[in-house]
Parts: structure tokens; sequence; C-alpha cells
């Protein structure tokens, strides 16, 4: 919103921005291109690769290279994730967690946006199904914070659901993304004797993966930035991320696995044997709850049909697959990010309108980067041209995300 000219003030309920990319410890900001030499997701989310290039805190393969089946790549960036996707180099960058939230801090300073940190949204104020503002809570005391347009990027929905507006929340338990995590880092880590191990003994490597499992310890270790630290992923079932006592429960037992985790790669796994945990996420993983019943319920049949809408303001390229026609894009329609019934709201990021199936596969990173460069500009460019915001033309829209670095397919003038 602040680039393009609008008043903006940022709610923040941690210390820190980026949400799940930094106090998730997710560290892999997946493919932003489809397996050839095209990149789909780019603006703002390239933006912040390529300051974190400048600071030497992001790991991915040279643009040059991507949709290279090349062995020599190919062996290079395996270890890293989704790098080779089907034999194919991806744009997918492994990044720092505490330089990231340097550069957003930076991104937001440089653009004038009135950053509140620690700050809980606990209410919206709205009047006739109209938001104004939200409630918040810090150490300052409550606040009212009141705005021309808001944006709910809080990923469960908070101010969209106490505004009124309707939303889904019913979840597939067979999905990835009904299932939490809290992801933690190892240090002291020799990380190549262990992939090599891991590679020239498979066989030995999933026997002690079967026996942690049945201990109750994670086996998904990732690569990061440094050759002496892993990033430990994890999917735990059975838990609704918006009750207490279930996210009690996990940042509780959670802790406990990881302990399991650690101790039995120290006295059974090479590489590990030095190793400690060095930290756990502040935020709980969180892949799916509340979904907004939108303009448009973005859909199964739509991004596997490869549906290209008027008002798309995203290309998601599909992160399991090489595009082919089989395998088509994805793509966000405008109308996913505006609720019905409430107005002067938008929503941005793995809440937006859609299905649970459209939900779990249009929930990480890069994605919702791109739904919220969306979501803000189409903000202030509401303000500026004094419309309500689903009254946008989406033309308008398109061009000025385009002028961002966005790439979007031709729509008609």
């Amino acid at each position: 919103m602040a680039r393009n000219g609008a008043s903006t003030v940022l709610l923040e309920r941690y210390g820190h921005l980026g949400g799940m990319a930094t106090g998730g410890l997710v560290l892999v900001i997946m493919p932003m291109s489809d397996g050839t030499a095209e990149q789909q997701i780019a603006g703002l989310c390239q933006e912040v690769v390529d300051r974190l290039d400048v600071m030497g805190a992001a790991i991915h393969p040279e643009k040059k290279d991507l949709g290279s089946s090349d062995s020599r790549l190919v062996s290079c960036w395996k270890r890293y994730a989704f790098s080779v996707i089907e034999g194919k180099i991806r744009l997918s960058a492994t990044v720092d967690p505490e330089a990231l939230k340097c550069v957003l801090n930076d991104m937001v300073t440089e653009a004038r946006v009135s950053l509140l940190l620690h700050s809980l949204e606990t209410r919206a104020i709205a009047q006739q199904n109209e938001l104004q503002g939200v409630i918040c809570e810090s150490k300052s005391g409550r606040q009212a914070v009141l705005g021309k347009v808001i944006i709910d990027a809080t990923g469960d929905g908070d101010v969209f659901a106490s505004a009124g507006a309707p939303f889904d929340s019913t979840m597939n338990p067979a999905m990835r993304s009904s299932r939490l995590a809290l992801t933690f880092r190892m240090g002291n880590i020799d990380s190549n004797r262990y992939f090599s191990f891991r590679e020239s003994e498979a066989l030995k490597h999933a026997d002690l993966m079967r026996e942690l499992e049945g201990l109750g310890g994670f086996t998904m270790y990732i690569k990061t930035t440094r050759e002496d630290v892993m990033w430990v992923n994890n999917f735990i079932p059975g838990l609704n991320p918006l009750n207490a006592a279930d996210l009690t429960w996990l940042e509780i037992n959670g802790r406990k696995r990881a302990l399991i985790t650690q101790r039995f790669l120290k006295e059974h796994v090479p590489g590990f044997e030095s190793s400690f945990i060095m930290d756990t996420a502040s935020q709980i993983g969180v892949r799916s709850s509340r979904r907004l019943i939108g303009e448009h319920i973005l859909t199964e049949q739509d991004i596997f049909s490869g549906t290209v809408f008027p008002d798309t303001i995203a290309v998601c390229p599909d992160f399991r697959h090489t595009v082919s026609p089989e395998h088509p894009h994805w793509h966000v329609p405008y109308r996913s990010l505006i609720p019905n019934h409430v107005d002067r709201l938008l929503v941005a990021g793995r809440c937006f309108s859609s299905d649970p199936v459209a939900n779990d596969l249009l929930a990480p990173i890069q994605f919702c980067i791109a739904m919220g460069q969306a979501a803000g500009t189409a903000a202030a460019l509401a303000i500026k041209h004094g419309v309500a915001v689903r009254r946008l033309d989406y033309r308008l829209l398109h061009n000025s995300l385009v002028d961002q670095g966005v790439p979007l397919p031709n729509i008609e003038s």
C-alpha cells in the first residue's frame, strides 16, 4: 500500500515481520518458476531474494540455469529443498531467517510504513457490514486503528471472522494443510557427511528413520544456508489451529519430540555426533485454518484446468511438476481476496477464498507474498480513485502489478 501512495499502518503480533518464513522457521521460499527458463513469481518476492543476496543470506540456483536438466547442476542442487523437481532446476531460495527479519524491516521503513510490533489484533470495528478498523492490544494498552481499507493478512482470518464475513474452516485430515508443525534447527552438524550417508546407504538410513518415527521423532531434515545447521520440519495431525489448548499441547509435546529426535540422531546417524538443538520456532506452523468465502471461491477444478481469470493477480507454478498441458499454471483472481457482505476489507495469504484442495496447494510463502502485493496495490488504487475495493477496475490493478514486475497473463484492454 505505502509504495503505491497510501498512508499505511502495519500491525504485527510478534516482534518481527515475516511470519512463517522467519518466526516459523520455514526457511525455503518454494519454487517461483515452473521447470522452464521462465519465472512466474517475481515482484516483491524477487526483491526480497535480491536483498538477501546482497547480504549473502540466500542460496538458490542462478536464473540462467532455470529449467536445466544438466546432471552436474542437478547433483549440486538436489540437496536443497524444491530446487530440483522432476530432474529440472527450479528457482527456490533457502534463506537465513534472521537476515530476512532485517530485510523486511528495511523495506517497510523505506516505504514509510507506520509499524507497530507486539500488537495483537483482537476485534474488528464494523458498522452495517462496513469495516472501519481494528482493535489491537499491546503494552501501550488497547488501541483502535482506523482505515479506509483494511487488509487481513493474519493467516487465520482473524479480522474477517470478527467482522462477520462468511468463512469455511472444515479440514480434510488426509491433507498436509490439516497438520500443524513445530519446526526447529539443529546446529554443529556435518551436513555433507549426513547426506553422503543418506545417499550411499539408503536402506540403512530408511531403517533408522522408521525406528526414530516409532519413538515419536521427526525425520524431515532440510539444508539451510549453513553447512553446519539443519532445519527439521514436521507434520502433526489431529490438532485445531484455532484452539488454544491444542496449540499449548503442541508447544509442549513438539519440544519433547524434538529432544527425542536430537538424541537419536546424535547416537545413531553420521554427521549428527556433536549436534544440539539450536532453536525452535517462535510461531507454530499452521498450514490452514479459516478460508474466506469471497466473491470467487477458487476451486480444485479451477487450478487443475488452468483457468485464466480476467482479474488474475498471481500466476503460480505447480511445485510438484514441470509445467505442461497436464500440469498448468494455477491462477488466483482478485475476487478471491474480496469478502462477501463486508466492505472496505481485503484478504491476503492462506486464508484467501478457496476450497480445501486449492488452499492446500496455494498456501506456500511465495504465493502468499504475491497475494499480499496484489491486495496492497488494490487498496491504494481504490483509495486513490475513490471507489470500493470490490468495484476497482481490475485492469488498473493488472497494469500496476505488471509495472511492479509481476508476471501476469495478457488481458483485453
